[in-house]
C-alpha cells in the first residue's frame, strides 16, 4: 500500500536537498527565507539577439531581473552609454528595464536600430543581458519594369526569374497568375527555392496563362506582385489537336527532339555548401531534358539519413533536418531519363556557432568553502572564451587571491563574503556567441527546517515508507536520524537514509512506531524537526462473498465481514461489474452485507465489496448467476439440492526445482454439482506479505500440477474449487518454498521523464512487483543524458521508484534508461525513453494583435506567433483575457471581471463571443504553455456596436378591478445601446379559444400601462419586450390572474360549447313559445263558433262538444282585461281541444269587428298526417302566430 501523497511543498525540498548536497545550493521558494538572503542580480527575462520590429507599432526591447536588493538596469547602444532620460520617446517600465519607445507622437523607428544591452546591476554585482540587435522590418516596393513576351522552342527549357526586393525578413515566394490562379507545378513545371520559376521542357499549353512573380512580407502582411510574364511558344503543331496531347509518346508525335538530361540549377558538376549545427540542410537539383528527367539523391559512403530526411518540390530537393556533424561528407542527385542520365555532387561542411556543453551555473558557497565555475562550449572553428565580472573583463577587475582562472574555469579557494559578484563567460567564433551570467554568492545561514513541526505520519503494517526532513543552511547541513530520543543514528538494516536525507523503512512492523527526530548540523548550529509514526493494522475482508446461483423472484445476501484498524474510519462500498452499485429500493445495505429481494435477470453479474479506510482498502468479489424458472429433474442427482464444493486438502509440494514445483492436493465434496475449475494462489512475505494473488487455473478434472515460479519468491500456495454454484473456501495453506535468485529478466515499465520545476527534470516508473524482483535488494540504475548530444550518460542507483535531475535547462529533451538490479546482478539493457525538463513561463508575448468587430457580441483576434525559443516549454494555447472597460451608456454601471478565451495550438487567429453590445473593452494576449500564462501583449481596446436589449425586468400584471388590468416593468438590465421603446402584445383567450391579438408601442421611458377588459371572464397574455435601433430584444410573457370563480366558468364553458348542450337548450325555448301562443289564443277567443260543417272528418267520442255541435271557448270569469297578458298558471289538459286560429287559414289576416266577432276567412283544417309531416308550415310558425296576436 502507497503511502499518502505528501504536500507540493516536499517535492520542492526533495530538490532542494538533492541540489544542495551535490554542491550548488539553491535558495528555498520559502518567502522568509527569500526577504532575508542577499542575493546578486539574475536576468530573468530579455529579448531575442535579432530583434525584428514592425515599424507600425511602438518599439518594445524587454530586460528583466531579479535580486535583493532589487537591481537597478541601463542600457548601451553600440557600446556607448545611452541616456534613457534625454530622449522624450524612451521610457523605461517601472520595477523592469524593459525600454518602450513610443512613436504617438512622430519619429521614425529607423532612427533606433542599433545594438542594445541592458545591465542589471546592485550591490552585489552586475548581471547582463545578451547584445540585442535591433532591426526595423522592411518590405521594399518591386522596381517598375515592362517585360517583353518571352519567346521559346517547344521542348526547350525555361527559367522565368523573379529578383524579388530584398526584404526584413526576407518576403514568401509564390507564382500567380494575373487572375490570382496559382500555377499549377509538376516534376516538370516548379519553382526553385531561391524564387526562380523553372520548366524542364515547354509545352505549347503553358501559352495558356501568363506567370507572375508575388512576394508575402510577413511583419507588413503585405503581398506585391511583379509584372506578368508572358510566353509565346513556336510549335510544329496546333495546340488544339488533342490526339497528339494523348499521344503515348507526346514529345515525338509533336516532332519535339528528345534530348539527355541538363542541369539547370545548380549548374556544372560540382558545387560545396556550407550549413550550421542544428539548421537545416537543403539541396537542390533542378534538370531540364525531353522527357521530363527524374531525380534520385544519395550520400557517397553511407546511406541517408532517413529519419531526418526528406524530399520536397518532387524530388528536386532534399531537406536534412536539425544537421550535426556527421551529416557532412558528399552528396549527389542523378538526373536520368530514358536518353541518359547526368549526375552533379554537392560537397557539404557543417560548421557550428558556439552551442554549450557545460553552461556556468550560480554557485552559492559557503565562507571559506571553494568552488568553481565552468564555462565549456564546443563549436566549428572551435570558439574564445572571454570571463568578465559584473560587466568589466576580468583583466581590469580588482586582483582577487582566492580566484584563479584557468581557462573555461574559474576557481575558487576559501571565498569570504567580499567574493560576491557576478561572472559573465562570453564564448564566441564567427557564426555567433553565447552570452552566460552566474552569480558567486557567499551565504552563512545556519540550518533551518523547511517542513511543519511535529508532523503525524500514519501507516499500514508491513508497508514500505519514507520519511521526510527538508531543510536548508550554509555550508550544507549533515542530517542525522535518530528514535525515540536514543543516541544511535538510523542507518542500514531495516532503515535507508537518501542522500537528500530521507529516511525509508523498507517493511514497517509494530515496534516501528515512535517519534522520529532529524537533526541538521553545520558549524553554525544545529535544526531538529520531529515526525511521529503511527503503525495501523491493514484492512482485510475476513468473510468474503461467496458466489451464488438463485432464482429470479428469490432473495439473497452477500456477506463481507471486515476486520480493520480500530483508529481508522471505515467505509464500505459494493461494485457491480467494476462500477459503482447503486442502492435502489429492492437493495438493502448493511455494515457487513448487501440484500437483493426480489432477484431480477438484470441483478446477474460480480458484485466487489470495497473495504477501505483512509490508508488502504481490500477488495473481494462474488459471481451472482440469476436462473429462470426451473423444470422439472430428469434425474434423481438433478433433485438433490446443489452446494458449494468443500475445500481442497492436504496440499503437498514435490518436484522441487529451481523454477517449478509440483503441486498436489485432495479435492473436497463436490456437494451434487460437479467441480469445473481449480485456482491456485500464491502468497510471499517480502513486499506484500498476507496479500494472496491468482498464480493459475485448472480443469476440475485434475488435482497435480506443475507451477512455473519466478526467482527469489518465499513461496506459499493454497487451491479453491469451483463449480456452478460458487467457490469453495480456500485451502489450508502449503509449507513455504523459497525460490533461488537470480539477476532481473525485465526492467520497470511506464518510464517518463517530466520537470516539476523550471530547472529539474523528474523521472518515474512503476517499480516491479515481488515476482519480478528475482532477488534480494532491488534496485534501479537510472541513467540520463542530454538528447543529440556526444555527452556521457549520468547515472545513479535508485531504491524507490523516482529520481530528480537537476539543474537543467529549461524544456529540453533528455534520452533516459531505468535498469533493474539485485543482488545476483543486472537486467537486460532497457529501452531509451525521451522526457522533456521543467517548463518556465513563457519570454515572449504575441505580437501585432489586431481586433476585428464582426458584430454586437463577438470580434475576431489575428497575431503573429512566438517564436519557438521564447515558449520555453509546450505551447498550449494562445489565450486573450478580456475586460468590460466600460459601457456607452454612461449612467450604467459595468462588472470589469476579467475573462478568458483560450485558443488552443500554434493558432494564429479565433473568435471572442458572448461579448456585451454598446461596450468599451480592453483585451491583452499571452502565451500559455505547461507552466502558465507568459507575459501580457500590449493592451488593445475596442468597442462593440449596439444590439437588441435583453428582457425588461420584473414584469408584473396585477387585476385591481374586473374591468382594468394593470401592468408595471422596469428597464432592461443590459440596455445594449440606446433604448428607443416598448412594444407589448396581448390578446385575450378563454380556454382554448383566443381572440385578436392587439400590439402597443410605447415610449422608452413608460413603464406602466393599463387594459380595459372587454368581459370578466376571459383571461390576457401579455408579452413586452425593449427596442433599441437594431431592433427589437429578448421578450418576457405574462398572463393575467385567474378570477375566483374561474373555475366555475370554465365547466359553464366547457358544457356550452357542446352540441347536444345547445340542441337541448333551442327544444325549450320553442316549447315555451308554443305554450305561450296557445295562451294567448285562449284567452283572446270568446262565443261559440260552429264549425261542424266545415270538418270533413267526424268527431270522435272523445271529443268534448254542447249538443249543437259548437266548441265553446268563453271563459267569462278568468276573461283579461284589455292590454293585459295572460298568465300560464295551470297545464294544459289532454281533453281540450288541440285546434287554434293558426290551424284555419291565415293568422296573420285574421281580424275583429267592432263587435268583437271574428271575420276572418276559414278554411278546411288539414289532415292530421299532413299536419304532422310538414313541420315547417307557416301555419305552425311561431313567429307567424305572434303576428297574429299583433
Amino acid at each position: 500500500m502507497a503511502r499518502p501523497q505528501p504536500p507540493p511543498w516536499v517535492h520542492a525540498a526533495f530538490l532542494l536537498c538533492f541540489l544542495s548536497l551535490g554542491g550548488a545550493i539553491e535558495i528555498p521558494m520559502d518567502p522568509s527565507i527569500q526577504n532575508e538572503l542577499s542575493q546578486p542580480p539574475t536576468i530573468t527575462k530579455q529579448s531575442v539577439k535579432d530583434h525584428i520590429v514592425d515599424p507600425r507599432d511602438n518599439i518594445l526591447i524587454e530586460c528583466e531581473a531579479k535580486g535583493n536588493p532589487a537591481p537597478s538596469f541601463h542600457w548601451t547602444r553600440n557600446s556607448r552609454f545611452f541616456n534613457v532620460a534625454k530622449d522624450p520617446r524612451v521610457s523605461m517600465r517601472r520595477r523592469s528595464g524593459t525600454l518602450v519607445i513610443d512613436f504617438r507622437s512622430g519619429g521614425r523607428p529607423e532612427e533606433y536600430e542599433g545594438e542594445y544591452q541592458c545591465f542589471a546591476r546592485n550591490k552585489f554585482g552586475t548581471a547582463l543581458s545578451n547584445r540585442i540587435r535591433l532591426q526595423v522590418s522592411k518590405s521594399p516596393l518591386w522596381p517598375k519594369e515592362n517585360l517583353d513576351p518571352v519567346v521559346v522552342q517547344e521542348g526547350a527549357p525555361l527559367t522565368l526569374q523573379c529578383n524579388p526586393p530584398p526584404g526584413l525578413p526576407s518576403p514568401v515566394i509564390f507564382w500567380m497568375s494575373s487572375a490570382m490562379e496559382p500555377i499549377t507545378q509538376d516534376k516538370r513545371v516548379s519553382q526553385g527555392h531561391n524564387g526562380d520559376l523553372y520548366f524542364s521542357n515547354v509545352m505549347v499549353q503553358d501559352m495558356q496563362t501568363d506567370y507572375s512573380c508575388n512576394a508575402r512580407f510577413h511583419f507588413t502582411h503585405t503581398i506585391q506582385q511583379k509584372n506578368p510574364f508572358t510566353l509565346k511558344v513556336l510549335t510544329n503543331h496546333p495546340y488544339n489537336d488533342s490526339s497528339l496531347r494523348n499521344h503515348p509518346d507526346m514529345y515525338s508525335a509533336r516532332g519535339v527532339a528528345e534530348r539527355t538530361p541538363t542541369f539547370m540549377y545548380p549548374l556544372g558538376t560540382a558545387s560545396s555548401q556550407m550549413v550550421l549545427r542544428g539548421m537545416d540542410l537543403l539541396l537542390e537539383c533542378i534538370a531540364s531534358g525531353v522527357p521530363t528527367p527524374d531525380i534520385a539523391w544519395y550520400k557517397k559512403g553511407g546511406d541517408l539519413p532517413s529519419h531526418k530526411a526528406k524530399f520536397e518540390n518532387f524530388n528536386k530537393a532534399l531537406r536534412i533536418t536539425n544537421v550535426s556533424e556527421e551529416d557532412s561528407g558528399e552528396y549527389f542527385c542523378l538526373a536520368s531519363n530514358k536518353m541518359g542520365s547526368i549526375r552533379h555532387t554537392i560537397s557539404v561542411r557543417v560548421k557550428a556557432a558556439p552551442y554549450w556543453l557545460d553552461e556556468p551555473k550560480n554557485l552559492i558557497l559557503a565562507p571559506g568553502e571553494d568552488g568553481r565555475l565552468v564555462c565549456r562550449a564546443n563549436g566549428n572553428p572551435k570558439p574564445t572564451v572571454q570571463w568578465m565580472v559584473n560587466g568589466e573583463p576580468l583583466q581590469s577587475a580588482p586582483p582577487n587571491p582566492n580566484r584563479e582562472v584557468a581557462g573555461d574555469t574559474i576557481i575558487f579557494r576559501d571565498t569570504q563574503i567580499s567574493s560576491r559578484a557576478v561572472y559573465q563567460c562570453n564564448t564566441s567564433n564567427e557564426h555567433g556567441y553565447l552570452l552566460a551570467n552566474a552569480f558567486v554568492s557567499v551565504l552563512d545561514v545556519p540550518p533551518r527546517m523547511l517542513s511543519p513541526r511535529n508532523q503525524l505520519i500514519r501507516v499500514i503494517l508491513y508497508n514500505r515508507t519514507r520519511l521526510d526532513c527538508p531543510f536548508f543552511g550554509s555550508p550544507i547541513p549533515t542530517l542525522r536520524w535518530f528514535k525515540n530520543g536514543q543516541g544511535s543514528n538510523l542507518d542500514g538494516g531495516n532503515y535507508h537514509v537518501y542522500e537528500n536525507g530521507s529516511l525509508e523503512i523498507k517493511m514497517i512492523r509494530k515496534e516501528d512506531q515512535g517519534i522520529y527526530t532529524c537533526v541538521a548540523t553545520n558549524i553554525l548550529g544545529k535544526a531538529e524537526n520531529q515526525v511521529r509514526l503511527e503503525v495501523k493494522d491493514p484492512t482485510r475482508i475476513y468473510r468474503m462473498p461467496e458466489d451464488q446461483v438463485v432464482k429470479r423472484g428469490t432473495t439473497v445476501q452477500l456477506e463481507c465481514r471486515v476486520k480493520h484498524d480500530p483508529s481508522l474510519k471505515l467505509t464500505v462500498s459494493w461494485m457491480k461489474d467494476d462500477e459503482p452499485l447503486y442502492i435502489g429500493n429492492r437493495m438493502k445495505k448493511e455494515d457487513d452485507s448487501l440484500t437483493i429481494f426480489g432477484v431480477a435477470e438484470r441483478d446477474q453479474g460480480s458484485y466487489t465489496c470495497v473495504a477501505s479506510t483512509e490508508l488502504d482498502q481490500d477488495l473481494a468479489k462474488a459471481y451472482l448467476t440469476v436462473l429462470a424458472d426451473q423444470t422439472t429433474p430428469t434425474n434423481r442427482l438433478a433433485a438433490l439440492p446443489k452446494g458449494r464444493p468443500d475445500r481442497p486438502r492436504d496440499l503437498e509440494l514435490t518436484d522441487l526445482a529451481e523454477r517449478s514445483v509440483r503441486l498436489t492436493w485432495i479435492p473436497g465434496d463436490d456437494n451434487n454439482s460437479p467441480i469445473t475449475d481449480y485456482v491456485v494462489q500464491f502468497e510471499e512475505d517480502q513486499f506484500q506479505p498476507g496479500v494472496w494473488h491468482d498464480h493459475s487455473k485448472f480443469p476440475g478434472s485434475v488435482n497435480s500440477a506443475v507451477l512455473q515460479l519466478s526467482p527469489y519468491v518465499n513461496y506459499q500456495f493454497r487451491v479453491i474449487a469451483v463449480n456452478e454454484v460458487g467457490s469453495s473456501h480456500p485451502s489450508l495453506p502449503s509449507e513455504r518454498y523459497r525460490t533461488s535468485g537470480a539477476p532481473p529478466e525485465s526492467n520497470p515499465g511506464d518510464v517518463k521523464g517530466e520537470g516539476t520545476r523550471k530547472n529539474n527534470m523528474e523521472i518515474t516508473w512503476t517499480p516491479m512487483n515481488a515476482t519480478s524482483a528475482f532477488g534480494p535488494n532491488l534496485r534501479y540504475i537510472v541513467k540520463w543524458r542530454r538528447r543529440e548530444t556526444r555527452e556521457s550518460w549520468n547515472n545513479v542507483t535508485v531504491w524507490g521508484s523516482r529520481y530528480v535531475v537537476g539543474p537543467t535547462p529549461v524544456y529540453v529533451p533528455y534520452e533516459i534508461r531505468v535498469q533493474a538490479e539485485n543482488d545476483f546482478g543486472k537486467g537486460p539493457e532497457p529501452e531509451t525513453v525521451i522526457g522533456y525538463s521543467g517548463e518556465d513561463y513563457p519570454r515572449a508575448a504575441p505580437t501585432d494583435v489586431k481586433v476585428r468587430v464582426l458584430n454586437s457580441t463577438a470580434i475576431s483576434l489575428q497575431w503573429n506567433r512566438v517564436y519557438s525559443d521564447t515558449v520555453q516549454g509546450q505551447l498550449r494555447e494562445y489565450r486573450a483575457y478580456y475586460w468590460r472597460e466600460s459601457s456607452l451608456l454612461k449612467s450604467l454601471w459595468v462588472s470589469q471581471k476579467r475573462q478568458q478565451a483560450g485558443f488552443p495550438g500554434d493558432r494564429l487567429r479565433g473568435v471572442v463571443s458572448r461579448l456585451f453590445p454598446y461596450s468599451n473593452y480592453k483585451l491583452e494576449m499571452v502565451v500559455v504553455n505547461g507552466r502558465g500564462d507568459g507575459p501580457r501583449s500590449e493592451t488593445k481596446e475596442f468597442t462593440t456596436p449596439e444590439g437588441v436589449p435583453s428582457a425588461p425586468r420584473r414584469f408584473r400584471v396585477r387585476q385591481p378591478s374586473l374591468q382594468t388590468i394593470s401592468l408595471e416593468w422596469d428597464h432592461p438590465e443590459h440596455p445594449n445601446g440606446i433604448l428607443t421603446g416598448y412594444s407589448l402584445r396581448y390578446l385575450a383567450f378563454n380556454g382554448t379559444k383566443l381572440g385578436k391579438q392587439i400590439v402597443e408601442n410605447f415610449s422608452p421611458n413608460q413603464t406602466k400601462f393599463t387594459v380595459q377588459r372587454a368581459d370578466p371572464v376571459s383571461r390576457y397574455r401579455f408579452t413586452l419586450s425593449a427596442r433599441t435601433q437594431v431592433g427589437s430584444g429578448e421578450a418576457v410573457t405574462e398572463e393575467s390572474p385567474a378570477s375566483p370563480n374561474e373555475a366555475y366558468t370554465n365547466n359553464q364553458t366547457d358544457i356550452a360549447t357542446q352540441g347536444w348542450f345547445i340542441g337541448l337548450m333551442c327544444a325549450i325555448a320553442l316549447l315555451v313559445l308554443i305554450l305561450l301562443i296557445v295562451c294567448f289564443i285562449k284567452r283572446s277567443r270568446g262565443g261559440k263558433y260552429p264549425v261542424r260543417e266545415k270538418k270533413d272528418v267526424p268527431l270522435g267520442p272523445e271529443d268534448p262538444k254542447e249538443e249543437d255541435g259548437s266548441f265553446d271557448y268563453s271563459d267569462e270569469d278568468n276573461k283579461p282585461l284589455q292590454g293585459s297578458q295572460t298568465s300560464l298558471d295551470g297545464t294544459i289538459k289532454q281533453q281540450e281541444s288541440d285546434d287554434s286560429l293558426v290551424d284555419y287559414g291565415e293568422g296573420g289576416e285574421g281580424q275583429f269587428n267592432e263587435d268583437g266577432s271574428f271575420i276572418g276567412q276559414y278554411t278546411v283544417k288539414k289532415d292530421k298526417e299532413e299536419t304532422e309531416g310538414n313541420e315547417s308550415s307557416e301555419a305552425t310558425s311561431p313567429v307567424n302566430a305572434i303576428y297574429s296576436l299583433a
